[in-house]
């Protein structure tokens, strides 16, 4: 909640500096020179109502959605062996990262693992049938204490509202280029003109692809931090190693944002937009650390 907070005051706060330049750099009166009367605080506002909303919306239910669309088995009562050693890793590693225990399940699938949930000490690890049956147990650990990093990180939390608050932008500077297009360019002088739907529909696509590479940047970096975490827990030789082991497995199946899943990555271009680095990169970091 402290990290929500924060956020929010920080987003709050950039607003309020925008705002306070635009005026010290004249920008409003030059506006309103060529009249383009556009209320800046109030456009402000109602774009990070917009770029905020969904994000937090989607943070929120991210653990009950995570449950319904992966099918996902919560080990309450542990039914073998396998389910009971399961608790028992996830339990130490979370007393050792100091987070509260999280809800653990599996689900059927290539392999692969998540965590998610807005609260890091009511949050959801999961791993696939397919990661149980490919990867030992050294290699499984590994695995989990990558996702118990990514909730102690708080890493879906900080996530998603850079997220807000890069959404928060293209809304608002999309929604001012096209004013300024409609008003200046077209002459339109009350309400608003087909030209600044089109324009703005246009900028905020292109911004939106700018913002994208941003969060996918950092998807990227704490997947590295995940991993350096994952490499204290359970030991670096096994991380290692679980890494490996993915690169053998075929590719693990896409999974939000909202989850910080185990081994999604990209190549050439793609890497980019890709929320994992590529695997060799993330061996080659570990190795390096060594």
């Amino acid at each position: 909640m402290l990290r929500i907070l924060l956020f929010l005051g920080t987003n709050i706060a950039v607003i309020a500096l925008i705002s306070v330049t635009f005026r010290i750099l004249g920008i409003d009166n030059l506006l309103a020179q060529n009249n383009v009367d556009l209320d800046m605080t109030a456009l402000l506002i109602y774009s990070a109502v917009i770029g905020f909303s969904g994000s937090l919306i989607s943070l929120f239910l991210s653990k009950f959605m995570a449950k319904k669309a992966m099918g996902v088995h919560l080990i309450e009562e542990p039914r073998s062996h396998d389910e009971h050693w399961l608790l028992n890793t996830v339990q130490r590693q979370a007393q050792a990262t100091g987070i509260g225990m999280p809800e653990v399940g599996i689900f059927e699938g290539a392999p692969n693992a998540f965590a998610t949930g807005w609260n890091r000490n009511a949050a959801l690890v999961a791993v696939s049938t397919g990661l149980l049956r490919t990867m030992d147990r050294d290699e499984v650990e590994a695995v989990l204490a990558h996702e118990v990093s990514h909730v102690a990180n708080g890493d879906m939390v900080t996530l998603t509202l850079i997220q807000g608050v890069v959404n928060t932008f293209v809304v608002f500077f999309s929604r001012v280029i096209g004013h300024v297009v409609d008003r200046v360019v077209f002459k339109v002088e009350r309400g608003h003109g087909p030209a600044f739907w089109i324009v703005s529909l246009i900028a905020q696509f292109v911004l939106g692809i700018l913002a994208s590479m941003i969060v996918m940047w950092f998807s990227r970096w704490r997947e590295y931090r995940a991993d350096a975490g994952g490499a204290n827990l359970a030991g670096r030789r096994k991380m290692i190693s679980a890494l490996h082991k993915l690169q053998q497995a075929h590719d693990p199946q896409p999974l939000p944002d909202e989850f910080a899943a185990f081994g999604i990555s990209g190549s050439g271009l793609k890497e980019l937009f890709a929320s994992h680095p590529p695997l060799e990169d993330r061996i080659a970091a570990l190795e390096s650390a060594a």
